[in-house]
């Protein structure tokens, strides 16, 4: 059986005059480049003319063209379905005027074929791209594109290029995720991409404005923004699902890990502290001595400190080593004994009759300076191993009997040395 390599997805609304050319020359295109097993899905929401009929006689009449019917409208809808239904290793769609030059398709699948990026999009506004279009859309994208940069903190350059493509796998993990069934659709997907740190290849394109598009320019604009308010209440609510994505596929940067540990044991840390803050002014009441009183606090919240930061600062689940860490969490327990014992040393020689609460601020002091030491010590030796390793980056897409062979692109022809071999 062969395993499909792209299926490219063109999303219709009562397109019946333009959908039959649009899959014919696509397909002829694909027949001439692309020398791997290929689909084509037309992706038919709730059209009400002649489009589905169209899209039907197109299966009968060329191989490797499907169709989808939809019943409700929404264009993301139908990229949504269409996607999560194929079995393809690469996911690509591009709009029926076919607006975008179909020379940029290799250089758009050809990094998420060799596993080098995740999300592929083609840009109209990346430098080395050739657009012709009317002042008005150009403004509007311009302007919409640098919303994004400013609210979302976006760092691609166009968002609404109807010509992008994904790695399956990364598809079923990102597409649950993406709640927009209209136009929004790709912003949404590619925020949520950068967002889980997701590496989105750019292409800079040829593109021809449509001069028969019905797009509601102003009414898409207006969605686009509810959206963006939308995205910017949901992300800042909760980054937990993006970050779970980010870990699976193994694309966090080492830098986001750093600060994400930092921030937790930042937290934990202030928790602990209030903790051994509040047990030594307890024991206090009832002990002599100050530095056996923080002793003893200083331990009980050492021990508890490590067991919160190894669960939620360095993700470790289970009991296997957690006894020898708390051992070598005592190293650090020592190391922060001395320097609040040395702390309270230095107030009593000032102030022999100091109260609680002045020897509780002494000893807050001190524990404040040993804290960098003890995120050093966590991170370079008793969680070592859960701070360096990094989930194993997913391996290029593979079929059946091989791995893909290397795209390589060439200005006049492609390479087609090497052919897939059909296991069926």
């Amino acid at each position: 059986m062969t395993t499909t390599v792209l299926d490219v997805v063109i999303p219709v609304f009562n397109e019946q005059g333009t959908v039959g050319a649009c899959v014919r020359r696509l397909h002829a295109h694909l027949v001439a480049t692309f020398p791997y097993p290929f689909r084509i899905t037309i992706a038919d929401n709730a059209s009400t003319d002649a489009t589905w009929a169209t899209a039907q006689a197109l299966t009968t009449e060329l191989p490797g063209v499907r169709a989808l019917h939809l019943t409700e409208k929404g264009r993301g809808r139908a990229l949504k379905q269409a996607w999560l239904s194929s079995d393809a290793l690469v996911l690509a769609y591009m709009d029926v005027d076919l607006s975008t030059d179909l020379d940029a398709l290799w250089p758009l699948v050809a990094p998420l074929m060799s596993g080098h990026s995740d999300v592929a999009i083609g840009s109209r506004l990346a430098r080395g791209s050739r657009v012709v279009r009317g002042a008005q859309r150009e403004v509007i994208s311009r302007c919409y594109n640098l919303v994004l940069r400013v609210a979302l903190r976006a760092r691609f350059t166009d968002a609404q290029c109807g010509f992008k493509a994904i790695r399956g796998d990364v598809a079923r993990e990102l597409l649950p995720l993406v709640e927009d069934p209209t136009w929004f659709f790709d912003t949404e997907l590619l925020i949520l991409a950068e967002r889980a740190q997701l590496r989105i290849h750019e292409v800079p394109v040829d593109w021809y404005d449509d001069p028969d598009s019905r797009v509601d320019v102003v009414s898409t604009a207006r969605d686009d923004l509810r959206g963006v308010w939308r995205m910017r209440r949901t992300l800042s609510a909760s980054s937990a699902p993006v970050a779970a994505i980010a870990e699976k596929m193994g694309r966090r940067m080492p830098g986001a890990r750093v600060a994400r540990q930092a921030a937790s044991f930042a937290v934990i840390g202030v928790a602990s502290t209030v903790f051994h803050l509040g047990l030594f002014a307890l024991l206090r009441q009832g002990l002599a001595s100050a530095t056996l009183a923080n002793a003893l606090a200083l331990l009980v919240a050492t021990i508890a400190n490590t067991s919160w930061n190894r669960h939620w600062t360095f993700g470790l689940r289970g009991r296997e080593g957690a006894g020898r860490q708390q051992v070598q969490a005592l190293v650090v327990f020592v190391i922060s004994l001395a320097l609040t014992t040395a702390g309270l040393g230095l107030l009593h020689s000032v102030a022999p009759r100091a109260p609680t609460w002045l020897e509780t601020t002494a000893v807050a002091i001190t524990t404040a300076l040993s804290t960098a030491v003890k995120f050093v010590l966590m991170r370079t030796w008793i969680f070592a191993s859960a701070s360096t390793s990094t989930p194993a980056p997913p391996k290029p897409p593979s079929v059946q009997g091989g791995e893909i062979p290397t795209v390589v692109v060439k200005e006049e022809q492609h390479d087609r040395r090497v052919q897939l071999v059909d296991q069926g």
